[in-house]
């Protein structure tokens, strides 16, 4: 299996931290010398490893955010 190039960008914003201090963080992540996108996974705390995460391009971070601004909590 190839292994996976990333470089994180821009660093976000952490949403939480887990009980084995892993930090689940929306960060703007290049995969593979692509052009970046915003992505959102669980990282360890050297950012060497990560989790399954979900990358979004800018129109779907805008359509996220609207569907999270309409949400009551």
């Amino acid at each position: 299996m190839a292994e996976i190039k990333f470089e994180i960008r821009e660093s976000l914003g952490t949403l939480s931290e887990s009980a084995k201090g892993w930090n689940k963080e929306l960060n703007l992540v290049s995969w593979n010398n692509r052009d970046p996108k915003y992505d959102i996974r669980e990282w360890d705390p050297q950012h060497e490893k990560m989790g399954k995460g979900i990358t979004l391009s800018k129109e779907e971070l805008k359509a996220l955010k609207d569907i999270l601004n309409s949400v009551e909590l």
